[in-house]
């Protein structure tokens, strides 16, 4: 079809007597032209509508052109089109950044080639979408919800023997149909169970210090368990999928295991944990809230009492221990790495340290630890409440003045 012509009646320098009709909206006169369709349009935001068009046929021919010069393989060609199809059916919440929604050539390629794609091979647009489906919930619908297992009824009843050990074997092997590259080890496969105390008794304090242990030690549970609940959580209670990622998680939330902090109190111990999970690498998954519902995971594990804080920093070491040992399979002349496992090391048995001394403190010291934990929660909320009214009362204040600008 000829393009359409409009004649104006008075014709000048600025307003020529034949222009073009725009492409987009057929509505105004074209004043620009895209470099690569040709297509004539009025403005910014038709050309935001036409790129969208023009950069989807130019992925889509790219795209195609790949698939003819790879070889007939119905699984490659298969794979490329459930490609296309998440490419074409994935809408961008924010209509700024239409133009820049779908995987990049280069993510494309690996995916084609069969490799892994970690988080670090995404682009920064890649990211920032990644992330937006993180905080947004859309990434946990395909995931299913997992249930601490301090909160389950039996952790209630748990009890291990006078020497801290476990009292029974878990018959986890019979209850699990898949193998699992963990089966070698007695420790639990399964998230949702309760882990498994210490197989050995724990030994006296006394052999292991010849001074008495420090006071602070309690502060450091905290800040422990904190970090702890933290990592299970974004793991979703299987920190077995990374070993090495959720030790590392584990030592940046963590000052007394990650960076050889001293918090000489439970509200300082607290405030830190709170500021890492307000970080800008780890706000994305609910910032201060979630540091609240952490607490309350601290003040249950707390509330349960020393069996259950004795299964808690046993899994915690197991944790550490894993992710030492994969650093070891991995890459060991590497100095960072020897690094990291020194600190691991380090954070190993300081685990095993604060879990002989929690086997040996009376039953109420813990639910008066809980009973501190939970007054710097209260303080931390009445905090966020206290800002959230300040922040009301200003805006409320500034309506007003503006409301008055008007009447006068």
């Amino acid at each position: 079809m000829a393009d359409t012509i409009v004649t104006s009646e008075n014709p000048s320098p600025l307003n020529p007597s034949n222009r073009i009709i725009c492409r987009v909206c057929e509505k105004q006169f074209s004043q620009y032209t895209c470099p690569r369709c040709n297509s004539r349009y009025c403005s910014l935001q038709c050309y935001k509508s036409h790129s969208l068009r023009c950069t989807e046929s130019f992925m889509r021919e790219n795209v195609m052109e790949e698939l003819g010069q790879m070889q007939p393989d119905d699984e490659t060609r298969h794979k490329m089109l459930d490609i296309l199809k998440r490419f074409h059916s994935e809408e961008d919440v924010d209509s700024m950044d239409e133009d820049d929604s779908g995987l990049s050539e280069v993510t494309i390629q690996k995916i084609l080639s069969g490799s892994q794609v970690s988080f670090d091979d995404l682009s920064p647009n890649e990211k920032r979408l990644f992330q937006r489906a993180v905080a947004s919930g859309e990434l946990s619908k395909m995931i299913e919800p997992w249930d601490p297992w301090w909160l389950k009824p039996s952790a209630k009843t748990l009890s291990l023997s006078r020497e801290g050990n476990q009292l029974v074997q878990p018959l986890i092997k019979e209850e699990t149909s898949v193998p699992s590259k963990d089966d070698d080890h007695p420790e639990g496969n399964r998230v949702n169970e309760i882990p498994p105390g210490p197989e050995t008794p724990l030994p006296p304090l006394s052999k292991l210090i010849s001074t008495e242990p420090s006071p602070l030690l309690t502060v450091h549970l905290v800040d422990i368990l904190y970090s702890y609940c933290f990592t299970l959580r974004i793991y979703n209670g299987d920190w077995r999928s990374d070993t090495v990622g959720s030790a590392m998680v584990l030592l940046s939330i963590s000052s007394v295991l990650g960076q050889a902090g001293q918090p000489e109190t439970v509200s300082e111990a607290v405030s830190h944990c709170l500021e890492q999970t307000c970080s800008p690498a780890y706000r994305h998954l609910g910032g201060l809230q979630f540091g609240l519902r952490l607490l309350d995971d601290v003040i249950s594990l707390l509330s349960l009492g020393r069996p259950v804080l004795v299964c808690a920093l046993c899994d915690l070491q197991r944790l550490i221990q894993a992710g030492e040992r994969e650093l070891k399979l991995g890459m060991p002349r590497k100095s960072k790495r020897a690094e990291t496992r020194s600190r691991l090391k380090h954070a190993e048995r300081k685990i095993y340290f604060i879990m002989c001394w929690v086997h040996e403190q009376p039953d109420e010291a813990w639910s008066s630890l809980a009973a501190i934990v939970k007054a710097e929660q209260s303080s931390a909320m009445d905090i966020v409440l206290a800002q959230r009214s300040v922040k009301m009362e200003d805006e409320s204040k500034s309506r007003g003045k503006v409301l008055i600008e008007e009447v006068q």
